[in-house]
């Protein structure tokens, strides 16, 4: 079965290219189309779709507004941001509202396939500017840890007990590279800069449960 998707953005050639990008690729069907965050709101609940991509800064409501709408309205259903804007006040308040992953616009179209099909198997997708600005926040801030996903949980569970990123990947049949991606995002989360240091923080936070041997 096709990844269905709506694509949510003010700019119509932005739609049109973004449609053409999915539609010539048989594992997509784009089911609708939105240019703001009360028609994307509609549009996803007629279509019921497997995933939202979605600009951050459209007219009336704002880009984090809309992802929590939407993950209220359609719990469980992927946002996947796509914008131009990489800096704090647009990555932090969409991360926080539970968008899935957040890449810029000058992602390679096959790249954005593959973050899309990532994406709607619920898995974590970062440009790796976007992951910077998430860790360097999260430290800025000073704020207690963010609870880590089912497959965040499970990627460090893995790791706990001693897995490389190969094994991991194999066990979760996911990548190498989709196993580096959840690893940032853990990272960024428990504010830590390597694996010893966030399985540490995540069995200390009860994250992980009680800490056993590998």
């Amino acid at each position: 079965m096709p990844v269905r998707l709506i694509i949510v953005d003010d700019h119509p050639v932005v739609r049109d290219g973004l449609r053409g990008i999915f539609s010539s690729d048989g594992e997509f069907e784009v089911v609708g189309e939105a240019a703001d965050g009360a028609e994307a709101l509609a549009v996803a609940l007629r279509t019921g779709p497997d995933i939202v991509l979605m600009d951050l800064r459209m007219p009336g409501m704002s880009g984090p507004e809309v992802i929590r709408a939407l993950r209220e309205q359609t719990p469980g259903l992927p946002v996947l941001v796509l914008t131009t804007f990489d800096d704090d006040a647009d990555v932090l308040p969409a991360i926080a509202e539970g968008a899935t992953g957040y890449l810029l616009k000058d992602t390679p179209r096959a790249d954005l396939r593959r973050a899309a099909r990532a994406a709607a198997r619920g898995e974590t997708v970062l440009s790796p500017s976007v992951a910077g600005v998430l860790a360097r926040g999260a430290r800025e801030a000073g704020r207690r840890p963010s609870p880590l996903s089912p497959r965040e949980t499970e990627v460090l569970g893995l790791i706990a007990r001693g897995s490389t990123n190969r094994e991991v990947a194999a066990r979760l049949f996911i990548t190498e590279a989709t196993v580096k991606t959840h690893l940032l995002h853990i990272f960024a989360k428990l504010e830590v800069k390597d694996r010893a240091a966030a399985v540490a923080a995540a069995y200390e936070s009860g994250l992980l449960g009680e800490r056993r041997e590998p």
